[in-house]
């Protein structure tokens, strides 16, 4: 188990501004009425300040449980070796996750039109949510002494996507000191707004509540982008998450008729994608180039060309990813459709970005069969991605999704 150093303290931080500025607008809006209601079944409650601190002490205690539980967790897989080091696949995919969920969460808190919702970001219906809620019922009927505490346990146990994301950060930590005290410092920063929500919603307008939820947003965003942009072992996994969410971006229309999802959510995966794109640029950067654009002219010719198809791609993406949201369509209208086709020249050479420059295909100074292989299997998943967006694929899936349907075909 590690020391808890002030270094430790200062990266909680963060997690206390996002539960404390994230409040304003989540928490109000998914858990405002949960403390409304527990404050009406409390009527005879004199001392309604005591009540909300002990029904929020709960949540904070059982967030704090959650934490150490994840970090307990993830302190085995350390101890086995799956999560040992940044370079650690499970570490890595753990980061990328969480990076793009505080990317998206804060992408919709600055502008809640910005993209579609995602069910993950919402409290879950089911037999856990079920329970949980019928039990909180029965509680708040009571008048027992520690009711509020009870209520306050069951309620941190709720689903809720807001949580999500500081409970993948408790489960990063590989301790469970750690975990719980990040799950702790996450439910500390919501407590103030939900004790002043349970208490009087009135006395803070919805303007300054809006303002304060755009702001947080802000802080989701940023930590989010400081979450992918941490470690330089993170250099290849974002190149590859980048490359397949385009590629599924790409592919979902056609997809639809097998696997309507992705076209659901094409565009929070294209802006996924174009997030990983710049995380992945700002390792190169900093990893390849020391931040020293000048540095260019001394890499092998091919070096040079792989790296300017990079950044091409990456710039023929920037107009889709900054017109993603239905404004921007009825803005642009009929120029809208073409500037997001440009992500088909832009899957090209990304693609050819990777097989030349990548250590992990033709990149490297001696490529062995493995390389090559590896090679060989991103063409065919590029060509793949063309031939399902051409006639032949579209008319082949269409077949296939019309045989499922038919019993007798």
């Amino acid at each position: 188990m590690p020391h808890l150093t002030p270094a430790h303290l200062w990266e909680l931080l963060p997690l206390t501004l996002l539960g404390f500025l994230g409040s304003f607008g989540h928490c109000v809006g998914m858990c405002g009425p949960l403390t409304v209601a527990f404050s009406l079944g409390q009527q005879q409650n004199r001392v309604p300040w005591r009540f909300h601190l002990l029904l929020n002490l709960g949540r904070v205690l059982s967030y704090t449980s959650v934490g150490v539980l994840l970090g307990t967790v993830s302190s085995t897989l350390v101890a086995g070796g799956q999560l040992a080091g940044v370079g650690s696949w499970i570490r890595q995919a753990i980061v990328i996750f969480t990076g793009l969920l505080l990317i998206l969460m804060g992408l919709r808190q600055i502008n809640p039109e910005s993209l579609p919702n995602l069910p993950l970001l919402h409290p879950l219906k089911g037999t856990w949510h079920d329970r949980l809620s019928r039990l909180m019922n029965h509680l708040s009927g009571q008048n027992h002494g520690a009711v509020p505490l009870l209520l306050g346990i069951c309620w941190g146990l709720i689903p809720c996507g807001f949580l999500y994301a500081a409970q993948l950060k408790a489960a990063e930590t590989g301790s469970p000191l750690l975990g719980g005290l990040a799950m702790a410092a996450f439910g500390l920063g919501t407590a103030p707004m939900m004790v002043g929500v349970g208490l009087s919603v009135s006395r803070l307008s919805a303007n300054r509540r809006s303002q304060l939820f755009r702001l947080g947003g802000w802080v989701t965003l940023s930590i989010g982008l400081l979450t992918l942009l941490r470690t330089d072992a993170m250099v290849d996994l974002t190149g590859h998450s980048a490359l397949l969410l385009l590629m599924l971006a790409l592919a979902a229309r056609p997809l639809r008729p097998i696997w309507p999802s992705p076209l659901r959510y094409r565009r929070l995966i294209g802006v996924g994608a174009y997030v990983l794109v710049l995380a992945h640029l700002s390792h190169m950067l900093d990893h390849s180039l020391d931040w020293n654009p000048r540095a260019i002219a001394f890499l092998m010719p091919r070096q040079r060309w792989a790296l300017w198809a990079g950044i091409s791609a990456f710039l023929l993406m920037t107009p889709a990813a900054l017109s993603s949201s239905d404004r921007a369509q009825r803005l642009l209208g009929k120029y809208w459709r073409p500037l997001h086709g440009l992500t088909r020249p832009a899957l090209v050479l990304a693609t050819l970005h990777g097989l030349t420059l990548g250590s992990h295909y033709l990149g490297t100074l001696s490529p062995n069969w493995g390389n090559w292989l590896r090679s060989l299997l991103l063409l065919i998943l590029t060509l793949t991605v063309f031939l399902l967006r051409g006639g032949i694929g579209k008319k082949a899936l269409s077949q296939q999704s019309l045989s499922s349907r038919d019993p007798n075909a």
